[in-house]
């Protein structure tokens, strides 16, 4: 049996509701950061005999490269923009007697600065988001953002953003990563380890013409 990722919070290929994300849709086709930032929940069965761990990624892959572009009047950002992955949740080393994480238990709540990296269940380690590259250099923002930060898609991007969220069945113990590990040193850690995975792929948007 191949891997199973479900979720009461969010469906693949359907919108992700408003709580669980950072930014919202303002009237007047803008964006603001009026989100709970609530983690989703997430629940995986059906894993090979040989599992040891488990881990958790939630990518975004449709990041504009450029930041200084995103957001900006009278700018619209098309397919051809170049693209990058940003990570909204990592988690590594979760028992394989875990199979579920509530809602919240990987945050509830923006934290300006960002939250620590805290585990969502016992024994598990938690990476860093992607949001300190982007709010680097932002006095009211800058710091390392731990655990789960949701989305916050340019409102002038004309692309809906996927939220590739994965679950991977580990063939060790540990991964080895200390807590606040980036995506680079999670995807060097799971190389060779990945006995399966299940995919969902919510989605997102703030551009009013995509909602």
């Amino acid at each position: 049996m191949a891997l199973r990722v479900e979720s009461t919070s969010v469906a693949d290929g359907q919108s992700i509701a408003e709580i669980h994300a950072v930014a919202t849709p303002t009237a007047d086709g803008k964006a603001e950061m009026a989100g709970r930032d609530l983690s989703p929940h997430l629940r995986w069965s059906g894993e090979p005999e040989a599992t040891r761990s488990f881990a958790i990624s939630v990518i975004d892959p449709d990041v504009p490269a450029d930041r200084t572009r995103m957001g900006v009047e009278g700018l619209s950002l098309g397919a051809e923009e170049p693209r990058v992955d940003f990570a909204h949740w990592l988690v590594a080393d979760i028992p394989p007697s875990v199979h579920e994480l509530a809602e919240g238990a990987g945050g509830d709540g923006f934290v300006a600065h960002g939250k620590p990296p805290e585990p969502p269940a016992l024994g598990a380690v938690t990476g860093q988001n992607g949001y300190r590259g982007l709010f680097e250099g932002d006095a009211d923002l800058e710091g390392t953002y731990g655990g789960w930060d949701g989305p916050y898609p340019p409102w002038n991007d004309e692309v809906v953003h996927h939220y590739e969220t994965t679950v991977y069945a580990i063939d060790v113990d540990s991964l080895g990563l200390g807590s606040g590990f980036t995506l680079e040193e999670f995807r060097a850690a799971i190389d060779g380890h990945v006995l399966d995975r299940g995919t969902i792929v919510p989605t997102y948007s703030l551009n009013p013409a995509l909602r």
